[in-house]
């Protein structure tokens, strides 16, 4: 059964606008645009970082490195051996010591995700500063993160889910609010 799209709060065009938007604050707020790395946490923020990382490159001329980075093993919401049967899929372009450190994923949730983005970044090396950019804010977070840089904020219930889509995997950009059909089917009986 699938899940029912409640809205699509955003198309092709305003996420590009937003990423336009989201870049130039990077690009504004880190005057060393040389010291900086642009990390995308796998899945979709890989793609989001090498488009803002794209951007940066077309409105200042700067080539900002970008790398990819899996968090699976860091994760504490899965068993050792959930862990161990994912492959790893960290790819960094350099070493982090003293760099300035943009993480991008799609969706902020609860903060677990970048909570275990931060473990693995500590065990890569030290950068200077990390920052955190992303695309959609949706609330509900269970510790103390926030985001830099947020493409928007939208308020949603715990019930709902955020589903972003992009063109280089989805074949569209998108965002939506959906109803997951479990849920669907709890409220009929």
């Amino acid at each position: 059964m699938e899940n029912k799209v409640k809205a699509r709060v955003m198309d092709n065009g305003k996420v590009r606008r937003t990423l336009i938007r989201m870049a130039t604050e990077v690009a504004e707020r880190n005057r060393d645009l040389n010291n900086l790395v642009i990390i995308g946490i796998k899945t979709r923020g890989i793609y989001l970082s090498k488009r803002i990382a794209e951007i940066i490159k077309n409105n200042e001329g700067v080539d900002i490195p970008v790398g990819t980075l899996d968090v699976t093993p860091y994760r504490d919401d899965l068993t050792e051996q959930e862990k161990k049967s994912f492959a790893k899929k960290t790819e960094l372009p350099l070493k982090l010591d003293g760099r300035d450190v943009l993480l991008v994923d799609d969706v902020l949730f609860t903060g677990r995700t970048i909570r275990a983005a931060m473990e693995a970044i500590f065990s890569l090396g030290r950068p200077q500063t990390i920052q955190l950019a992303v695309l959609i804010d949706r609330g509900h977070r269970e510790l103390p993160i926030r985001a830099d840089f947020v493409g928007r904020l939208l308020p949603t219930s715990k019930r709902e889910q955020v589903e972003v889509h992009l063109k280089e995997i989805d074949g569209v950009d998108e965002v939506l609010i959906v109803e997951p059909a479990i849920s669907l089917q709890a409220a009929k009986k």
